[in-house]
């Protein structure tokens, strides 16, 4: 028991800050979280620090109840005498630390959510945000290049436009459309784009000179259906283009 308790205690204590942690992150990959072993024990240890000093902060100052950091050094003491001594206090307000702890592990998983979203609303990650380099989510390079979450509110686009070059039998055909959402697989990896609007083309019929005559809707042909699946596995090229819409005859 003596060997058990303190790592039953650590365990409890650093939980929140593991929880907070993964809640907060926006991540690609899910199938394995491959970051050093040591930054991720040091944020949680960070994350932990910070939500149990804010949750005994809210304690102190609505229910008036102090931390005791003397009966904590005693239960993660290897002295049984100790253990039992601090055991008999914890005992005394069960109730009360059971509250503490229940509240706290809800809070570290749905205060994050509401964090990240705050965070992606006022585009405090963006890369030339102040706050850049703080609140980046760096697991999630897709999410920054097909959402455009890197502009600042103003200047985000209102459309996403898409080309692909995907080859078909001997050939390869241009795919152009308006990207309507994104998926991508357990690794991180981009898997497939959803398109709307698609139009395609031999890709050689390139595109003339002027002194052709030929426009764009000459040389594209418009793809029937609601949502065109392509996936990226698929795919020679990606080119995103973002497009502002600005209204007719403003400058």
């Amino acid at each position: 028991m003596n060997v058990a308790l303190p790592a039953l205690i650590v365990f409890l204590v650093l939980l929140p800050g593991f929880i907070f942690r993964a809640r907060l992150k926006r991540a690609e990959r899910t199938s394995l979280d491959f970051s050093p072993f040591g930054q991720v024990a040091a944020e949680a240890v960070l994350w932990a620090l910070v939500v149990h000093l804010a949750w005994l902060s809210i304690a102190f100052l609505c229910c008036e109840r102090r931390f005791e950091p003397l009966v904590l050094l005693k239960l993660l003491s290897s002295a049984p005498a100790s253990q039992i001594e601090a055991a008999v206090a914890v005992g005394e307000h069960f109730r009360w630390i059971a509250t503490y702890f229940c509240t706290l592990l809800f809070a570290s998983y749905a205060v994050p959510a509401a964090l990240r979203s705050a965070i992606s609303r006022y585009r405090l990650d963006r890369g030339s945000s102040p706050f850049g380099p703080l609140f980046r989510f760096h697991d999630a390079p897709w999410y920054y290049l097909l959402t455009g979450a890197d502009f600042a509110r103003n200047d985000a686009p209102d459309l996403i436009v898409v080309s692909a070059i995907v080859e078909v039998g001997k050939g390869a055909v241009l795919y152009v459309g308006v990207l309507d959402e994104f998926r991508v697989d357990p690794d991180g990896q981009l898997d497939r784009v959803v398109l709307q609007g698609v139009a395609r083309r031999p890709i050689e019929n390139d595109k003339p000179g002027p002194e052709a005559g030929v426009t764009p809707a000459d040389r594209f042909y418009p793809v029937d259906g609601d949502s065109f699946v392509l996936r990226y596995s698929e795919m020679v090229t990606l080119n995103i283009q973002y497009v502002k819409l600005t209204e007719q005859g403003s400058s």
